[in-house]
């Protein structure tokens, strides 16, 4: 982990807060870090953990930073993955109530299709982990590399790269509610069945001000170079998803693996890795 502060004169100094040594402390964090109110860190790495526990090598963990009075960071092990509660997170975390995380794990030792966890704070001040929802790899869509997003009542939304219908195993966007017994019901809001309106989405989706959810498809759509798309609810709870973009071969974009975000106008940004004048990728803008 690393920190980038400015000077008076605009130029930039890295410094390394910690340093992974892919052991008990974790190993090769693939996404960003949240802050809570107190300015600690909390992120994941997807390998590393207590190995000796886990059904494979390495199962990944969920790790805080702290910083003392002289500016040093001390890194905290909050839960290590054993497998058969997941393993191998790739995606960032995100806080729910009363301080909690919620995360994703690509993978377990049970299904194989990744899990949705909480880790909520125990009485003795540490965390406990619990499993929402663990992915069949069916119609209940399998592997989520994506992380989540908090919505109303505490509802959390996210992808899965495959799952979903068994002919095409091209995806599912979901939702997981919480019920008043403690437990989690997960719901399909969209299957890329099929995988014309896209399929295989590797990111995340994202809110509008008017409770429509938006996001991308690595794969699919009309030029299988994947696709943008909607969904939007209706009175009676049902989501529709509607194609925003297909992205083409060649100097078009294509196979977009990232997520969206949006400007004040409502217009959407995001990225792909290939495409452009140079076959390097490009940034795009979808206007509203």
């Amino acid at each position: 982990m690393f920190e980038l502060t400015p000077d008076s004169n605009g130029k930039w100094t890295e410094h390394v807060l910690y340093e992974f040594t892919g052991g008990k402390d974790g190993g090769q964090p693939w996404s960003g870090l949240i802050l809570d109110s107190n300015g600690n860190l909390y992120g994941t790495t997807s390998e590393g953990g207590n190995s000796s526990d886990c059904a494979y090598s390495s199962c990944g963990l969920v790790f805080s930073l702290t910083s003392s009075a002289n500016g040093d960071w001390k890194e905290h092990v909050l839960h290590a993955f054993t497998g058969k509660d997941g393993g191998g997170p790739l995606a960032s975390l995100v806080f729910g109530g009363g301080g909690n995380l919620y995360g994703t794990t690509e993978w377990d030792s049970v299904y194989l299709g990744g899990t949705v966890f909480e880790l909520a704070h125990d009485a003795n001040g540490g965390w406990t982990e619990h499993v929402l929802h663990r992915f069949s790899r069916g119609t209940d869509g399998g592997n989520p590399v994506a992380g989540l997003i908090l919505g109303t009542a505490g509802h959390l939304y996210g992808t899965t790269e495959f799952g979903g219908d068994p002919t095409c195993d091209c995806g599912v966007v979901f939702e997981l509610a919480p019920t008043s017994h403690g437990r989690w019901t997960e719901y399909v809001l969209h299957d890329f069945a099929g995988g014309a309106d896209g399929a295989v989405p590797l990111a995340g989706v994202i809110f509008d001000a008017a409770g429509n959810l938006y996001g991308t498809a690595s794969e699919g759509g009309v030029y299988r170079q994947g696709t943008v798309f909607k969904l939007t609810i209706d009175l009676n709870g049902k989501w529709t998803e509607y194609v925003l973009h297909q992205f083409t071969p060649g100097k078009g974009a294509g196979s977009p693996n990232a997520g969206l975000t949006f400007d004040s106008a409502g217009n959407l940004y995001g990225t792909t890795p290939v495409g452009g004048f140079y076959g390097k990728g490009t940034v795009f803008e979808l206007a509203h």
